[in-house]
């Protein structure tokens, strides 16, 4: 696979985890590695700002803005930092008629490849910490089914 086609499978990454942070309910680990891949690109090369745009609804009526990055043919907003304020041209409020591409990739393939991406190990979930109790439901057993007869169905007979 050579460069900008890794690219462009990280910019997939980067705008499913997106996509998906934006209606989960638990989005703050979505949006750090969203974050953290965009930092890393644009260190890399592989990214640049473009400019800073308005938040269409921003907090307690104060008027934010965001930096506009682009990678590979996908658009992304992240938050500024003071230099950008200086060194960025401002573009006023997005534009609502652009869209990035409609690319498909599962979350759990983009999680890790953007995991892999950053340099970041997966995490265990299914291992508790040894000072951690397990809770009651890990510690309950398994119940037997005791009627374990399959049920035979007249109509699937034919």
């Amino acid at each position: 696979m050579n460069k900008e086609e890794k690219i462009r499978q990280l910019a997939i990454a980067v705008y499913t985890v997106n996509r998906h942070a934006k209606t989960a309910t638990n989005n703050r680990d979505l949006y750090a590695l969203k974050n953290k891949t965009i930092e890393r690109l644009l260190t890399v090369g592989d990214a640049h700002k473009i400019g800073l745009h308005f938040i269409d609804n921003p907090q307690l009526s104060q008027q934010s803005s965001t930096v506009l990055v682009k990678c590979s043919d996908f658009l992304f907003h992240t938050l500024p930092e003071k230099q950008d304020f200086t060194s960025l041209p401002h573009l006023g409020n997005q534009d609502q008629n652009f869209r990035n591409p409609q690319e498909r990739m599962n979350l759990k393939v983009a999680k890790e490849l953007l995991a892999e991406y950053i340099g970041e190990e997966k995490k265990s979930e299914s291992i508790a910490p040894k000072n951690e109790t397990p809770t009651k439901l890990q510690s309950q057993k398994r119940r037997r089914v005791s009627n374990t007869q399959t049920f035979r169905s007249s109509y699937l007979d034919g």
